[in-house]
């Protein structure tokens, strides 16, 4: 089975799109795929039932996809916090439990996190913490327009030094046309001051207008899906 933990280096990474890229496109490939959200805060009431606003998303893109949740916490702020609003403790065992139930259901799995490897959980308990839990490689998102490159080391350095395996930076949000030489050289920039590599760039989305073919089509053009998951797939050789 193919396992990826995706998070990015901040709030704005727009990481959802490329959870919902990254698994649309497998399944487009013949993949039976399934994303597990641990902790989803910000979540919706609608017609009387709580929604995860990723999972709904994911859904969107591609109805059959499977997709799974262990907390759904209506506060928005970190999750610590939220929780803490409901009077709910994020148990680090259930989430384990949970992700040892879908294990070797699928052929990709993707665990969709918060934003932020320091992102708090509970007491002692991290989203770092987390991945080593689940013992799954990164995919980095990085959101081009927002991301500072000094946050950008600062938490590639910090997965390699907590052990992480960091299979690589994607760039979202990145201007087809810019003037900016900050954002021209940030691939570059990451490269040459980190050992990791930049898997994929892609175009700024608008999720109210955004076909879920184009996302596909970006992700099948713009990304190195067979680096990103570890994978030689035939059907991209033809």
């Amino acid at each position: 089975m193919l396992e990826l933990f995706v998070t990015g280096a901040d709030k704005n990474s727009d990481k959802i799109f490329v959870t919902a890229g990254l698994t649309a496109t497998m399944q487009s490939l013949g993949y039976s795929t399934a994303v597990y959200k641990p902790v989803e805060t910000g979540v919706i009431e609608k017609n009387g039932f709580i929604q995860s606003p990723d999972l709904a998303y994911v859904k969107f893109v591609d109805p059959y996809i499977k997709t799974y949740f262990t907390y759904l916490l209506k506060d928005r702020s970190n999750p610590l916090l939220a929780a803490a609003k409901e009077s709910i403790i994020i148990e680090k065992n259930d989430i384990l439990s949970d992700y040892q139930k879908l294990e070797d259901m699928y052929e990709l799995l993707v665990v969709d996190g918060i934003s932020g490897l320091a992102s708090p959980l509970g007491k002692n308990f991290l989203e770092e913490d987390l991945i080593k839990i689940l013992d799954l490689p990164l995919l980095l998102i990085v959101s081009a327009s927002s991301t500072d490159i000094n946050n950008i080391l600062l938490t590639v350095n910090h997965a390699k030094e907590k052990g992480i395996i960091l299979r690589g930076i994607i760039l979202t949000n990145f201007p087809e046309h810019t003037e900016s030489s900050d954002i021209k050289l940030l691939p570059r920039l990451i490269e040459e001051y980190t050992d990791v590599k930049i898997l994929g760039i892609l175009p700024h989305f608008n999720k109210n207008d955004l076909n879920p073919n184009d996302l596909i089509s970006e992700i099948l053009s713009g990304v190195d899906l067979e680096a990103a998951l570890n994978i030689r797939i035939a059907k991209l050789q033809l």
